[in-house]
């Protein structure tokens, strides 16, 4: 009987070893290929950075950032093992002691239950196999896992666990976990943060510290005392980690530099070029946004914003709530805070609930930083704001403004104190006005600042890059440019006086005016631009001929089917966006070379490999395309071999306007800024600085684009839908500060370069009435430069006369306060 038992179960065993044999031979040639886990591609989003490597933002539906097994701290993956597989390091991949407790519980109670998962049958799992539980998937588990354990090392296999593994709220991998619970990189975990992780992978749902935070501590307990059974941890430790309050909570992007719609450039350009997969492979893409020039330029527009806003009135409370008495308990900061979760801040701008109101000064909560003041400085802006941009009277008392209850913005903004600035809390509101700035570097077209408009969540619109509106007199300097290449010098005398004209491009009799509606006879032109005169600006382009003007103009980057072919282009009547205007005005930066804006300087995978590298058109001012051997043995000579930044670019921009011209039109930018329509600029006490101001008809635009030899910046204010922005609203008014405050910080550290006057132009003495030449002793001569074919005849004998003869007792100019800074 005995020899008949051992004999049937020497049956059985060869049986089961057939059956065995018969299905790994069945399966295992049909399990994937284990190479496919030594180059996995982990789904990791896009990432987009600044030039100087700070996170701009980050796009995917999965937050992960895989490590190596190096930076993974010894602490977590004992944590890890001694939740999900303590003898993850004895296994060969499958544990059979956990296999035959999920078959005892399976014969016990007639269900297919949990138990006898590997973190290597999970690999499997995760990387090849589906989630269902039937026995087959099972069976393929079992195999690929063994087939895993015989070709990767346990270190690698632990590695891609902590890399793959889901931990709820979108973060897959231990660094995206512990960045979004915790805010941390994963080497600065504490004991019990680590623990709480780990316990994550097991049901992070039920166990989720946010959503679940007391199922959650009852999970980072069972897997602490795990630690502990199985000396992963002291005593000491196990009990300061068990009484450690769990601190979770859900940390959003750690984004470093705010540029949303720079953002969102980036991604459509990585979409356009990689489709969906931009999302999930991992790209890295190093912009060319510098990141102090893009705080910057959020805080000038933002400043200039509000400025503008608070110059036409208040709207109101956004809400109102109904509280308790003043002075009692019946309100808690709990309350408080209930009133405004339905609020969220906006650029800075923090949702505020008034408490209290007394005298010139009021009380008011906010979430984050408790009960504030606001002083009558922060205040006494808010007069009532009434139709079409004007404001009512001018509040006495806070009562005039606030009162309890009311839901409002405050903002902290600088003012000036005995000892420089300090900031103090502001009533605000979100502006209704729109603005923009981008900022260029004129040397290769790099876009180092872009703020496409005030709240990228309420409006993706960019306002820099899609918003085609009138430049204005912001368009002057290129028909003046013209106009100088076509003769004309900074000293032609125009007339300025009342026109009509029947311009057959015109639907109707255009009678245009200057500004101040006043008209002042013959003028020179560096004095029409300085003072922007519209009707010289008219009389000038009817000169030179529109078809001239208009090809003229697209050498600086515009399209000509888009100006119009009539006298209007001569006041910027042609839409167009501020990044072609700044790139327009970049070429009088750059000493007249055609550059293209750009904004991707870098395009890497995740291992770090370069897949694009921008290669802009470049100015070069020594490589002249036609320079002979002795032009450039004469240029050695006198100038010198090429400084380290000046080596000869992959790609050379072309020369599309010549120094000479670009020059005298510096100089006459210069002086809209020393003595004309954009003299606020004077605080920044540069001498190197140039720019127009720009305003449209009945103001619905205002403009300032400007520059220095190292920058280029342009900003627009106005309305989405175009209305007048005010009274006396005016380039030099809505506009022009935003780009004062941006370039006082842009150009910290950069001293004033003056450009050097090209060969050609000669400078002399003028009579500045006629433009002549000026005689010796000339009691009014100033200072004026001109090409040397250029320079004007001599004032004749009778003419002087008169002037020596007509008793005006006015001190001349000295030459100091005419002649360019470049020529002394």
């Amino acid at each position: 009987m005995k020899r008949l038992l051992l004999i049937l179960a020497g049956l059985g065993v060869a049986a089961l070893l057939t059956v065995v044999l018969g299905i790994y031979f069945i399966v295992m040639p049909k399990l994937p290929s284990v190479d496919n886990l030594k180059e996995v591609q982990f789904q990791v989003p896009l990432r987009i950075y600044t030039r100087d490597h700070k996170l701009i933002a980050e796009f995917g539906e999965k937050r992960r950032a895989p490590l190596d097994f190096d930076e993974i701290p010894d602490r977590l993956i004992k944590a890890v093992l001694a939740a999900e597989d303590d003898r993850f390091f004895e296994h060969p991949g499958v544990d059979w002691r956990g296999l035959l407790r999920a078959a005892a519980y399976l014969i016990r109670t007639g269900e297919k239950g949990q138990g006898g998962s590997t973190i290597t049958m999970q690999v499997a799992r995760n990387f090849f196999l589906s989630r269902e539980k039937t026995y087959l998937r099972k069976l393929n588990e079992i195999f690929l896992a063994l087939k895993i354990e015989d070709e990767l090392s346990k270190q690698d296999i632990i590695t891609l666990y902590l890399n793959k593994i889901y931990f709820g709220h979108r973060s897959y991998g231990v660094a995206a976990a512990a960045r979004v619970y915790y805010g941390l990189p994963v080497d600065q975990l504490s004991t019990a943060q680590i623990a709480m992780i780990a316990g994550l992978p097991k049901a992070p749902s039920t166990f989720n510290p946010i959503v679940n935070p007391s199922r959650a501590l009852t999970r980072r307990g069972y897997v602490l005392g795990r630690m502990r059974s199985l000396d992963f941890i002291s005593e000491a430790e196990y009990q300061a980690a068990m009484d450690t309050p769990d601190d979770a909570k859900l940390h959003g992007l750690s984004r470093e530099v705010t540029a949303p719609y720079v953002a969102e450039m980036v991604r459509s350009e990585m979409v356009s070029r990689y489709g969906d997969g931009a999302y999930s492979r991992g790209f890295r893409v190093i912009t060319s946004v510098d990141s102090v020039m893009q705080s910057a330029a959020n805080a000038a527009q933002r400043e200039a914003l509000l400025a503008y806003d608070s110059r036409h009135g208040y709207h109101g409370p956004l809400a109102q709530a109904a509280l308790g008495e003043e002075d009692t308990e019946e309100d808690t900061d709990e309350q408080w805070a209930e009133v405004l979760k339905p609020y969220r801040e906006i650029n800075g701008l923090l949702p505020a609930l008034v408490l209290s109101v007394e005298g010139q000064s009021a009380r008011v909560y906010e979430p984050r930083r408790g009960v504030l003041q606001l002083d009558w400085s922060g205040l006494s802006w808010a007069a009532p704001a009434l139709p079409g941009g004007r404001t009512g009277k001018a509040p006495q008392q806070a009562a005039d403004i606030l009162a309890r209850g009311d839901v409002i913005r405050i903002a902290e903004r600088a003012k000036k104190a005995e000892h420089g600035k300090k900031d103090e809390w502001h009533l605000v509101q979100v502006p209704r006005v729109e603005g923009a700035l981008v900022s260029v570097s004129p040397q290769d077209g790099a876009i180092r600042a872009l703020v496409g408009g005030f709240n990228f969540s309420a409006s993706k619109f960019n306002r820099i890059t899609q918003a085609e509106r009138q430049p204005g007199s912001n368009f002057k300097p290129f028909i003046y440019s013209a106009g100088l290449e076509k003769g004309f010098t900074p000293a032609s005398l125009i007339n300025d006086a009342p026109v009509v004209f029947e311009d057959e491009g015109l639907e109707a009799t255009w009678r245009p005016e200057n500004y101040s509606g006043r008209v002042f006879g013959p003028t020179r032109l560096r004095e029409a631009l300085v003072k922007s005169r519209n009707l010289v600006s008219i009389r000038l382009l009817r000169a030179m001929g529109i078809s001239y003007a208009i090809n003229y103009v697209s050498r600086f980057g515009f399209d000509k089917s888009g100006l119009p072919r009539d006298l209007s282009l001569a006041l910027g009547s042609g839409a167009v966006t501020p990044l072609e205007i700044v790139t327009g005005y970049a070429v009088f930066a750059n000493d007249g070379f055609r550059v293209k804006s750009w904004f991707i300087e870098r395009i890497e995978d995740p291992d770090g490999e370069v897949l694009y590298q921008a290669a802009p058109a470049t100015v070069c001012r020594h490589c002249g395309e036609k320079m002979t051997d002795a032009a450039r043995a004469m240029q050695m000579a006198f100038v010198g071999p090429p400084r380290r930044d000046e080596q000869v670019p992959v790609n050379i921009a072309p020369r599309v306007v010549t120094a000479q011209n670009v020059y005298l039109m510096r100089s006459m930018m210069r002086d809209v800024i020393q003595r004309g329509t954009a003299r606020r600029a004077r605080v920044l006490q540069r001498s190197d600085l140039a720019g127009k101001t720009g305003t449209t008809n009945d103001q619905h635009d205002a403009w300032f684009s400007g520059f220095s030899s190292d920058l280029v910046t342009t900003v627009w204010v106005g309305f989405d839908r175009p209305q007048p922005l005010g009274d006396r609203e005016t380039g030099g008014r809505a506009a022009l500060p935003m780009w004062v405050d941006y370039m006082r910080e842009a150009l910290k550290g950069l001293p004033p370069r003056p450009l050097e006057r090209p060969p050609g132009l000669v400078t002399v003495r003028i009579d500045p009435k006629t433009g002549l030449l000026a005689p010796a002793g000339h009691p009014k001569a100033i200072f004026e430069t001109f090409r040397v074919e250029n320079v004007p005849a001599a004032l004749d004998e009778e003419a002087t006369s008169l002037y020596r003869n007509e008793g005006d007792r006015q001190a001349p100019r000295s030459a100091a306060d005419e002649v360019p800074e470049e020529l002394f």
